[in-house]
């Protein structure tokens, strides 16, 4: 676990007789000093942005905006059967750049400096039936604030799974697999309903009256999507209904598909580590910062496989920056991975069929009891949470 205190580790010396599989130790003032290069990378990448990442968002909205004309387009032939498979490519396309390059980014306030009122974080809506405000809250805020902090961050197993060996077991994650797949498919659904916190209604923890407002926008919201995908445009092509009908779900389908790939790649592979509230109270930025490193996963690829994750292929500077132009990740991401080299620190990346296959393995993993599951090694970065007193 990250924060542990030095005082009651003495076998983690730094000296000769170490043992080379021994966690990293970091100091507080290693940790302080790594906080004040990333604040750095930080400033100097604000002081930079302007025409560039100007031009780079509106390039994208044209191309999100192109593909679903085309795909809309193109369901008005979609009796032959190769048109329709270009019109679902198109509109997939579209959806999960609406979703991920535009849609999240965006909303994580990351264009807000261009003034501009259709890329304000705030009043932002997503072809996507989660409402903004309730995203925001469930995800800018409880996530990225208390990211993988057991019994705070939410999005630890997102309340149906167990993807974590500290998350006591029970019998019914027997059923991850299942529940994994289910999430997989209904993705869209599943971060509608995150802020629900279902378990917690269930437990009684939680009163259906307190939840009254969620219900309400979700009416709103998802009520606008179905009507519009499943109803309005198939209704569009006449005798096509059935078959624009399909189409839209299918495309929903592919997008929902892509993004939980690409967000549980970043947030559960091997490697990943998770932390206790206690360990992290009080935490410096430094800390933070840290936190954010060990937490998260990034997912080797071509550029215009980064474009297409909304470069959340890059979740270790995203987890960092979050706020920072997510085009800029693969720019910044040199200078993080190199300050990991410098300091001892994993910086944890791989291919999408490696990072993807270690979730599923864990997901596996974690449906057993503990009993059947081989013991977990020590983890590897054990942080100083308060200056050493000579």
């Amino acid at each position: 676990m990250f924060g542990l205190s030095l005082s009651t580790l003495p076998f983690l010396g730094n000296g000769p007789d170490k043992d080379p599989d021994a966690p990293v130790v970091l100091t507080f003032d290693q940790v302080e000093e790594i906080g004040r290069e990333l604040d750095a990378i930080r400033d100097r990448t604000v002081a930079s942005l302007g025409a560039e990442d100007r031009e780079y968002i509106y390039r994208i909205i044209k191309a999100q905006r192109g593909f679903e004309v085309a795909g809309r387009g193109l369901m008005y032939l979609g009796f032959l059967p190769p048109v329709w498979l270009a019109a679902v490519g198109a509109l997939s396309i579209s959806k999960i750049l609406d979703n991920m390059e535009i849609g999240h980014n965006v909303m994580h306030g990351q264009y807000d400096w261009m003034r501009e009122p259709g890329l304000n974080s705030e009043v932002f809506e997503w072809d996507t039936v989660c409402p903004s405000d309730q995203w925001r809250h469930s995800h800018n805020y409880m996530h990225h604030t208390y990211t993988n902090i057991l019994g705070k961050d939410r999005d630890i197993g997102y309340g149906i799974l167990r993807i974590d060996p500290a998350q006591k077991w029970n019998p019914y994650y027997l059923g991850n697999p299942v529940w994994a797949f289910a999430l997989m498919m209904l993705f869209e659904w599943g971060v509608m309903m995150h802020d629900l916190e279902i378990e917690n209604v269930l437990a009684g923890k939680r009163k259906w009256y307190d939840v009254k407002p969620l219900i309400k926008g979700w009416w709103k919201k998802a009520g606008k999507q179905v009507l519009k995908d499943y109803v309005i445009f198939p209704a569009l092509t006449g005798p096509l209904f059935v078959t624009t009908l399909a189409g839209n779900v299918t495309a929903n389908l592919v997008r929902n598909v892509w993004t939980y790939s690409i967000i549980f790649c970043g947030h559960f592979p091997t490697g990943v580590q998770s932390f206790t509230e206690d360990e992290t109270a009080e935490e410096t930025r430094g800390q933070w910062y840290v936190r954010q490193m060990l937490g998260s996963a990034n997912i080797q690829g071509r550029p215009l496989f980064h474009i297409m994750s909304g470069n959340l292929s890059h979740q270790i500077e995203h987890h960092l920056f979050p706020d920072l132009p997510a085009h800029r990740y693969p720019q910044i991401a040199p200078e993080v991975e190199a300050l990991c080299a410098q300091y001892g620190l994993p910086y944890n990346t791989g291919g999408f069929w490696k990072q993807i296959g270690s979730v599923w393995g864990k997901i596996f993993k974690f449906a057993l009891p503990p009993g059947m599951i081989k013991s977990q090694s020590l983890t590897g970065v054990i942080v100083e949470r308060q200056r050493t007193v000579a």
